[in-house]
């Protein structure tokens, strides 16, 4: 696929972007940065995107409002006139350029910049980011700070039945933290007495992810697994070589533009076996101050000597599709992960797996993968007091190109996939089912608790947003009052199905997997055919897996209330009914500038 290179011009001079046509879910890694300037230098050491070092580089260079000094191209160019419903503010911009390579840097100029807001938003947790809480802000005198691990046994009792949490989140209010996890809580010995331990992920900091486990655990056996190539799988072997006891596993991504995208624990323990699937990065910042999902697995304990095959599987057949999950790497260093998973007993279980993995499949072999997979099993469990009204939410934090206009992916094959119901699948009726999309705002990022650098890690790109206009219709603000989380920006993906009065919830699913063809999976050879480009993986929760007797949950309207529901409830971890984009919204795209109004730290945005 032939790449264009994408120039545009600000007030903050002419920036250079590399694009594709085919979607990801995130950015792709490049083997040399494509982003003018100095970013490659400046960013993280470890191997990620593009959005995600042009925010470490805003971090470490911030763009002051007034900034002086900053680059502006002086050379001729002719405006691009964006449409009234383009979705986002250029000042102005360069049309697509024909050349490949990057402009020259040209001799800067003092700009004033001016804002349409001088006074950044005030948010007087801002103030508490080094963990200093009022006294009274917890019945205990004491916030505990994210890598606090004392009341570990009682966060595992906050989070059932589901054992669904969210992450710690630093600068918000101690009780918004209270039935929350940070990655050394689950690494904590009060868990178990830790023996050896594999991590999925996408980006990886390897001396920050050690440094995470307790210091009796740093030397036990790590294996990582990833998607690195090139360059960025050789910085990832530099990083890990210091580390004796830390192996690598290079997944196999053998149809372009896949991203190895999985983000999944397992931990093997002198007591059992424990496997947590999540949506965070191995990375400080979105351990830090954003909202991520976890899913944490009982302790599963080893099964008798010489037990069957079919022993240790739950109701939900949990044991086999994460075994044969981890069988589609063909790598014989996960093979050995999954003869330990077959000697445990995960009967315990309630939740269905939800995995994507790459190929092109065909037959039955279509339903074990992607949205196909979430067809079959809604299909299979869900009763039928759901119907064509109940609405479907979609939340996530990167987008992928979806295509020219609505019927050509997302309100056919995959929304017929979310609509399933039980006994049969529904074809769209004439009376669509609502569908909502819960996407950042740019003013979420510019209030949000890390600013406009937040944007990093929901990398939306011009070259896409600008060819599927028309799905910003669908687009709703993050709001997330109950949790506590409004101004952490999400990195979590969860997918729902709600009564039209968003009381009481069909299912809900909590997954690594974006709004993107290359995570979901799009049909092929006229529908015989569905292909996937990403590794990706996700947790379903049913109500008829946690009590035969009921088809929906009731939605937990405030997820940290101590009064217990005298029915399932579920803690769904952002404001309900969803607020639709009013017409100043516009979705954060992350690669272009931002410099009408300062964000929480007084700061501009631009890329590079």
């Amino acid at each position: 696929m032939h790449r264009i290179t994408n120039s545009q011009k600000s007030e903050h001079g002419k920036w250079t972007l590399s694009s594709s046509d085919e979607e990801t879910t995130e950015p792709q890694k490049p083997s040399t940065s494509s982003v003018t300037g100095d970013l490659k230098d400046s960013g993280p050491q470890y191997p990620c995107s593009e959005a995600r070092k042009a925010a470490e580089k805003r971090r470490k260079q911030p763009l002051k409002f007034e900034q002086e000094n900053v680059s502006k191209d002086t050379s001729p160019t002719k405006k691009l006139k964006p449409p009234a419903d383009l979705g986002w503010h250029l000042s102005s911009s360069d049309e697509e350029s024909n050349t490949t390579t990057n402009p020259q840097p040209r001799n800067s100029e003092k700009v004033l910049v001016k804002a349409e807001n001088p006074t950044p938003p005030k948010h007087p947790e801002l103030d508490k980011r080094d963990g200093v809480q009022p006294e009274n802000s917890k019945p205990c005198g004491k916030y505990r700070t994210p890598s606090d691990p004392q009341d570990a046994w009682d966060l595992l009792e906050a989070g059932e039945p589901f054992r669904f949490y969210l992450t710690k989140v630093m600068g918000i209010k101690a009780k918004y933290n209270s039935g929350a996890l940070h990655i050394k809580d689950i690494l904590s010995p009060l868990f178990g007495t830790l023996l050896s331990s594999v991590q999925f992920n996408y980006c990886i900091d390897v001396p920050w992810l050690v440094k995470q486990y307790p210091k009796e655990s740093r030397d036990k056996p790590l294996l990582i697994v990833h998607g690195e190539k090139r360059d960025s799988k050789a910085t990832l072997h530099e990083e890990a070589h210091p580390y004796e006891n830390v192996r690598l596993c290079q997944a196999k991504l053998d149809i372009a533009y896949g991203t190895h995208h999985t983000k999944m624990m397992i931990l093997l323990y002198k007591e059992g076996l424990r496997v947590v699937i999540h949506t965070s990065n191995l990375i400080h910042d979105d351990w830090h101050q954003k909202t991520q999902g976890i899913w944490l697995s009982p302790l599963f304990s080893k099964l008798p000597r010489g037990a069957p095959d079919s022993a240790g599987e739950s109701v939900t057949n949990f044991k086999s599709d994460l075994m044969e999950y981890l069988e589609s790497y063909h790598s014989p260093t996960i093979k050995e992960w999954v003869e330990i998973i077959r000697e445990h007993d995960l009967s315990e279980t309630r939740v269905y797996l939800i995995g994507s993995t790459p190929g092109r499949f065909q037959g039955n072999q279509k339903e074990k993968w992607g949205h196909f997979k979430l067809r079959k099993l809604l299909r299979e469990n869900t009763g039928t007091s759901a119907d064509e009204s109940w609405p479907v939410i979609g939340q996530f934090s990167s987008i992928g190109s979806v295509g020219a206009d609505q019927s050509k992916w997302l309100c056919s094959e995959f929304k017929e996939s979310l609509v399933a119901l039980g006994g049969r699948v529904k074809s769209l009726p004439k009376h669509e089912t609502p569908l909502h999309l819960v996407y950042p705002s740019v003013n979420n990022v510019r209030t949000s608790l890390e600013g406009y650098p937040a944007g990093g890690s929901l990398p939306y790109s011009i070259q896409t947003a600008q060819k599927q206009l028309w799905l910003h219709s669908y687009f709703h603000k993050w709001a997330a009052e109950t949790s506590g989380r409004s101004n952490a920006m999400p990195h979590i993906k969860t997918y729902m199905r709600l009564s039209p009065d968003f009381q009481k919830l069909a299912w809900f699913l909590v997954t690594s997997a974006n709004l993107s063809k290359a995570a979901w999976g799009s049909l092929e050879k006229n529908g015989t055919q569905l292909m996937i480009r990403s590794y990706e993986l996700g947790v379903l929760f049913l109500p008829s897996a946690f009590d035969p007797e009921i088809t929906t949950f009731n939605v937990k309207m405030n997820i940290f209330s101590e009064s217990k529901d005298p029915v399932l409830s579920f803690p769904v971890p952002y404001d309900l009914p969803p607020e639709r984009y009013d017409g100043k919204d516009r979705p954060w795209i992350w690669n272009i500038p931002y410099v009408n109004a300062p964000d929480t730290h007084g700061n501009i945005w631009c890329p590079s």
